[in-house]
């Protein structure tokens, strides 16, 4: 018989995996973000794949608990769930440092750092929404939930403004294609970080 120490346990094990997994997400954003905010930096994609073979023992780690766990503090479904969307953020970031390190050379005066900075804060955020797991208060994940939600409109907004800026005739061709290109990334990067915040939150209005 499983001892309530070992559920216990078993159960801080998948909240501190999730948690890890979130950190790991913020750190893929803040390494981005120091990328672009820095057009003389020497690019590195080193601090991008350890982050993702972080994600990837994490991933690893919370499968393995899933099957050798008998009781969980949350229904298996929404750790596997949360554990694939806190997944796919660091995945993103990675596919924008792959192509900005080859591409950089035809980016000279566009300015990433910004949308950067967006998506770096709303990992924040999502840091934040899954360590408070633990407390399943739902008002305060509400606030957090919220604040998601304007990061992304906002992400909404300059993106259409970008496609009206590519319009204009300044930029040549390619240029056009690599900016639309790198500006959806980041978008779809801060898509991601909000579709784990829709996870945590509905992790919390089930069980509050």
């Amino acid at each position: 018989m499983f001892s309530l120490q070992t559920i216990f346990g078993k159960g801080t094990r998948f909240y501190s995996l999730l948690e890890s997994a979130a950190q790991g997400a913020e750190d893929a954003t803040k390494a981005l973000h120091a990328l672009v905010r820095d057009p003389q930096r020497e690019p590195s994609l080193e601090e991008f794949k350890l982050a993702r073979q972080k994600e990837r023992e994490v991933a690893e780690a919370i499968s393995n608990e899933l099957v050798q766990t008998f009781v969980t503090p949350l229904e298996r479904e929404d750790i596997e769930a949360l554990g694939s969307a806190l997944y796919k953020i660091p995945k993103q970031v990675e596919k924008f440092a792959d192509r900005y390190v080859y591409a950089k050379q035809h980016l000279h005066g566009i300015d990433f750092a910004p949308r950067a900075a967006m998506l770096e804060q709303a990992a924040h955020v999502v840091v934040e929404m899954v360590c408070g797991l633990r407390k399943m208060n739902l008002d305060s994940m509400k606030v957090l939930s919220d604040k998601l939600r304007a990061i992304e409109s906002e992400a909404d907004r300059l993106i259409l403004e970008l496609y009206r800026d590519l319009y204009s005739g300044k930029y040549d061709g390619l240029q056009v294609i690599l900016i639309k290109d790198f500006f959806e990334i980041l978008e779809k990067a801060i898509d991601r970080c909000r579709e784990a915040g829709v996870v945590t939150y509905q992790i919390v209005l089930k069980n509050s």
